[in-house]
């Protein structure tokens, strides 16, 4: 299904990768772009804001009625609308009831009106730590954290919808995703935002635990790109895959990489408590997002972590870092 000429809804739009999302599906289609803006910033879509065949609605997923109104005429649906890792650890209903039964929500509003293609993005936590690597999509699911539990549960249900009903459904597993607009405060704040800001305040870069465990980091233009393509597969209808860069870095490297771009190669690290429920090491294998769509990212760690930087520098984010906001646990 190509995704081009279409209307397209997309859940989470005002997010990190649902800003980018929309902006690559932007320009070609009309786009019902939406967030309940309680971690989702309208900044990420001033771009979009007063583009002709964009709407931008003011939505919480969890409302089965106006996610109904919603999805009329709507030919394509990507749900990336979550509640955080990290927020998970304490507000554990809170996840479950976004992540899970907004999923369900969604799910029913969209088979309700006919959508042709449901795309739910998910996560690589519901896999929890490697047993085997590289990660294939066989890989046994063990889910560390309330957040990769109720991730898993969305892909069941999402799932359970073209098993029981045929809505045609895909489901995409990205791994870690980085890059402009990725959250830096409270307890969005990803751990390449949350070094490049500590550095920038003069500190250490914090890392929780010994800083071995690994990510298969990819830049979130590649991850789009991944999405979009699986959205497209048709092969993949009922069927779950992959998106990430296929390779692990361990979040020391991430913090030693940052520290010589941005000058500071001899400060150090300071290391704290682990996080509760963090995976020991994430390592995708993308064979099949290759095979069935021809993904082949190309965008490495060290170019990809420089353009972060760059954004986040150019944006003024970097220089308004504070010591004292930049290394607190944000759980």
């Amino acid at each position: 299904m190509d995704m081009k000429g279409r209307k397209i809804l997309i859940t989470g739009a005002a997010g990190f990768i649902g800003s980018h999302l929309a902006d690559r599906l932007a320009g070609e289609n009309d786009l019902v772009l939406v967030d309940d803006f309680s971690i989702g910033s309208m900044d990420n879509l001033a771009q979009l804001e007063n583009r002709s065949g964009v709407q931008i609605v003011k939505a919480d997923v969890t409302d089965r009625e106006r996610m109904m109104d919603l999805c009329q005429g709507v030919e394509a649906l990507f749900h990336l609308a979550i509640s955080c890792l990290r927020t998970s650890l304490n507000q554990p209903v809170l996840s479950h009831d976004i992540n899970a039964g907004g999923t369900l929500s969604v799910c029913m509003a969209a088979f309700d009106r006919g959508v042709r293609r449901f795309i739910y993005v998910s996560s690589s936590e519901i896999y929890g730590t490697a047993l085997a690597a590289p990660m294939s999509e066989d890989h046994p699911c063990h889910p560390t954290t309330v957040y990769g539990a109720s991730k898993l549960a969305g892909e069941l249900y999402a799932l359970a919808y073209h098993r029981t009903y045929g809505m045609p459904v895909s489901v995409v597993r990205p791994f870690n995703t980085y890059g402009p607009r990725e959250p830096y405060a409270g307890s969005r704040a990803e751990v390449i935002p949350r070094f490049i800001l500590q550095l920038a305040a003069g500190e250490q870069p914090v890392i929780y635990g010994d800083g071995l465990q690994t990510r298969d980091f990819t830049f979130v233009e590649e991850t789009v790109e991944g999405i979009v393509r699986a959205a497209e597969c048709d092969a993949l209808v009922g069927d779950v895959v992959n998106v990430a860069y296929g390779q692990e870095v361990s979040i020391l490297q991430i913090a030693e990489i940052l520290a010589e771009l941005m000058g500071h190669s001899d400060r150090g690290v300071k290391r704290a408590e682990p996080r509760p429920g963090d995976v020991r090491r994430h390592f995708a294998d993308i064979g099949r997002a290759r095979a069935l769509f021809g993904f082949a990212p190309q965008i490495g760690i060290r170019t990809g972590i420089g353009r972060t930087l760059e954004w986040f520098e150019s944006s003024g984010i970097a220089s308004r870092a504070e010591p004292r906001a930049s290394g607190l646990p944000n759980w």
